[in-house]
C-alpha cells in the first residue's frame, strides 16, 4: 500500500522539475533584449499615468503631445513596430539600470529606461554608469525601493506613449517611458 501512495507523489514532483527545467532551458536562448521583453510582458504595462515630482514638460518636443510615432525599441513583447500616441514629453536624464527585484528572482539586466525624478533623493547630477541608486518607480514588480546600479545615462526627451501591441492584445496606456531616438515619425 505505502508503494502506491508514493507512486503518485513521486510522479507528480517528478512532473514539476521536467516542467521546471523545461522553462528555464527556453529562457536560457533568449537574448538579454528578449529576456527583458518577456519580463515586461509578465507585468501589467499600463500606469495612472502620474509623472513624478519635479519633471518638466518638454519646450519643443520632437513629437508633441497627442502626435503618432512608431515605436523602434522592443522593451516588451510587440513593443516594436507598434504605432503610439504620444501622451506626454518629457526633458530629463533616462538611465538604464540593472537591479534584483525586491521580492528576490533573478536580477533584471539593463532596463530600460527610469528617468532622474525616480530616483530616490537624486539632486541635480547626473549619475555616472556604475553607480548605485535607489530607485524610486513602478514600471516593473519589486522595482520600487531597490538598489539598482546606472548601466548608462542619456540626457534626452522622454515620451509617455499609448499603443496597441503588435502581438494582438489590450492596448497598453502611459507607458513610461520611450527616448527620442526609440521613435521614428509615422507615415
Amino acid at each position: 500500500m505505502k508503494k502506491r501512495t508514493k507512486l503518485p507523489i513521486i510522479l507528480s514532483l517528478l512532473a514539476a522539475l521536467f516542467l521546471g527545467l523545461g522553462a528555464c532551458s527556453n529562457s536560457g536562448d533568449k537574448n538579454k533584449e528578449g529576456k527583458e521583453e518577456m519580463e515586461h510582458s509578465e507585468m501589467g504595462h499600463s500606469s495612472s499615468g502620474d509623472v513624478p515630482e519635479g519633471l518638466k514638460a518638454a519646450e519643443n518636443p520632437t513629437y508633441e503631445v497627442g502626435s503618432q510615432a512608431i515605436i523602434e525599441s522592443g522593451h516588451m513583447e510587440g513593443m516594436k513596430g507598434a504605432e503610439a500616441t504620444i501622451v506626454g514629453a518629457f526633458d530629463t536624464t533616462a538611465y538604464a539600470i540593472s537591479y534584483t527585484p525586491a521580492a528576490g528572482g533573478e536580477k533584471v539586466e539593463n532596463h530600460k529606461w527610469i528617468i532622474h525624478e525616480e530616483i530616490k533623493d537624486a539632486g541635480e547630477k547626473t549619475y555616472e554608469p556604475g553607480a548605485e541608486v535607489t530607485v524610486n518607480a513602478s514600471h516593473m514588480e519589486g522595482m520600487n525601493g531597490t538598489v539598482a546600479e546606472v548601466e548608462s545615462a542619456e540626457k534626452t526627451t522622454v515620451y509617455m506613449v499609448d499603443f496597441t501591441p503588435t502581438t494582438g492584445g489590450e492596448k497598453v496606456k502611459n507607458h513610461k517611458w520611450v527616448t527620442e531616438s526609440e521613435l521614428s515619425a509615422s507615415e
